[in-house]
């Protein structure tokens, strides 16, 4: 990331604002600002399969599921948080992977801005390129600030999302389990 740049960018969101960048409050922000999005961006550097990398073989797993995966995001639009819950489900084909991989993983494409629908097929996607199960679901709850704070002002509401690949896809029963299992 270009330190030097969003420095800049803050510089002149808070003059655009009306702000005085040199009172004593607003003085440090932009460096502030600039370490905080090397950490909420840091997504945009991560590559999904190296926690998924690391397997073991494992037999006869029906379906392994970790829900309930706090995250936090950003919405690309307005560039405001949404945060949730992850539910992340897959059937092995002889190999698992660490529990703490899968929130890992749901980190890698969280902590990037983007949209919600995008975040919950990228990571089924990466399961399936990396860990390559007979089929993966993904389904996502979250809360947005862009409706929450601004706009039409709904706190508490939130938006779910999900998908399903391979077997999933193919088998309502076993997507209505998952259903179950995350309720």
């Amino acid at each position: 990331m270009d330190r030097e740049k969003i420095e800049a960018g803050v510089r002149l969101l808070l003059e655009g604002i009306g702000e005085d960048v040199n009172r004593e409050g607003l003085r440090e922000t932009p460096q502030r600002i600039a370490r905080m999005y090397e950490e909420i961006y840091g997504g945009l550097s991560m590559d999904a399969a190296e926690p998924l990398s690391k397997r073991f073989h494992a037999q006869n797993n029906e379906m392994i599921v970790e829900k309930d995966i706090t995250f936090y995001s950003t919405c690309e639009h307005h560039l405001m948080p949404f945060y949730g819950k992850a539910h992340v489900a897959y059937i092995p084909d002889g190999e698992v992977v660490g529990l703490s991989k899968l929130a890992r993983t749901v980190e890698v494409f969280a902590r990037r801005p983007q949209i919600q629908e995008q975040l919950t097929a990228q990571i089924a996607d990466a399961l399936m390129e990396h860990l390559q199960p007979k089929g993966a679901m993904v389904m996502i709850e979250a809360e947005h600030m862009c409706m929450t704070m601004r706009g039409v002002k709904k706190p508490g509401s939130k938006t779910v999302t999900y998908v399903t690949r391979g077997v999933f896809a193919d088998d309502q029963k076993l997507a209505d389990r998952f259903f179950s299992i995350v309720k």
